[in-house]
């Protein structure tokens, strides 16, 4: 694959999931009755969802990337801005609230039969109520398998895994096929990606937020695939989990080839990439003296459809067009 080829991948991918967004869906599951494991427990629905709400930004992308915006009542909480390819059916679909989990009298109103998330944090009480609550209700409940409450339950985070949770929504949406020609262009993007391994022989500090104690990609989350599929090599690779608390102790003995940087909402990379050229230590590293920084909504570090998104943006840029 050529740096030309890296560099028009996320657009490619967009594309491809654009067109599922678009469709109507071609395998209704009728009446029959849906059941699936789910964090512990199991999500039962008398069929595909019709008023299904999401949560976070990480569920709803998920849920409009198998073109469901049709069986959508209601969204919530974004990290950053919509990917462009689900803009438009993103705007089909009621906002309870763009920048926080909706009041519980607010998503009722929205007479849900299905309830997602990113987080389980989502069915707390402080939040929109417990999974038993909505149970009580009779509207199923359904939390991303990386963000069970109970981490023993949670698969390891992986392409496959992430593939499952899409078919989850498939399924749960009434939109298999939907949901198999997104895992099918995600597996052929990432072989593609594999093969070129831009970022091979390169080290890389992938860099969340803070400033104090820097939070970084560790050796167990979307930023260690996305770093895995460019071929490079995480800095953090000795720390637990899919974030975590770093040092810049460790970064400036690392002197890292490359930084990612993700862009949220709450800690853009423009703010970080001023932080790192102002301080009088990390203005020396090796990635900052030579502009080696490459940027990615945080969102497509969530693990979901814009994962390998993610690690499109990644292998386009480290292949020539700069950050």
């Amino acid at each position: 694959m050529s740096p030309r080829v890296l560099a028009t991948a996320a657009a490619s991918v967009a594309a491809a999931l654009a067109l599922a967004a678009c469709t109507t869906g071609s395998a209704e599951s009728g009446t029959a009755t849906i059941s699936l494991a789910n964090c512990g427990r199991t999500v039962t629905l008398d069929g595909p969802a019709e008023r299904g709400v999401t949560l976070n930004q990480g569920a709803t992308e998920t849920a409009l990337s198998i073109g469901a915006q049709d069986r959508m009542a209601g969204t919530a909480y974004l990290d950053d801005a919509i990917a462009p390819q689900w803009a438009a059916a993103y705007a089909q679909v009621p906002a309870l609230d763009e920048k926080d989990y909706p009041s519980r009298e607010a998503l009722l109103e929205a007479k849900p039969d299905l309830v997602t998330a990113s987080y389980s944090g989502a069915f707390d009480d402080k939040a929109v109520g417990s999974h038993e609550s909505f149970d009580e209700l009779g509207v199923a409940t359904y939390v991303s398998p990386f963000g069970c409450k109970d981490k023993s339950t949670r698969p390891a985070v992986a392409w496959d895994s992430i593939g499952s949770e899409i078919t989850d929504y498939g399924t749960m949406f009434g939109r298999e096929d939907e949901a198999a020609a997104v895992v099918a262009q995600m597996r052929e993007t990432l072989a593609g990606i594999e093969s070129a391994a831009p970022a091979k022989g390169k080290s890389i500090f992938w860099y969340d937020s803070n400033t104090t104690t820097p939070y970084v990609g560790a050796n167990a989350g979307g930023p260690q695939l996305i770093i895995d599929a460019v071929g490079g090599t995480n800095i953090f690779a000795g720390t637990a989990g899919s974030w975590a608390d770093g040092s810049w102790e460790t970064v400036l003995a690392a002197n890292p080839d490359v930084i990612v940087l993700a862009d949220a909402s709450w800690d853009t990379a423009e703010e970080k990439k001023a932080y790192l050229r102002g301080d009088p230590a990390l203005k020396d590293l090796k990635a900052v003296r030579d502009d080696a920084f490459v940027v990615v909504p945080f969102s497509t570090t969530t693990p979901g459809p814009r994962t390998i998104e993610g690690a499109s943006l990644v292998a386009g840029q480290l292949g020539g067009d700069g950050a």
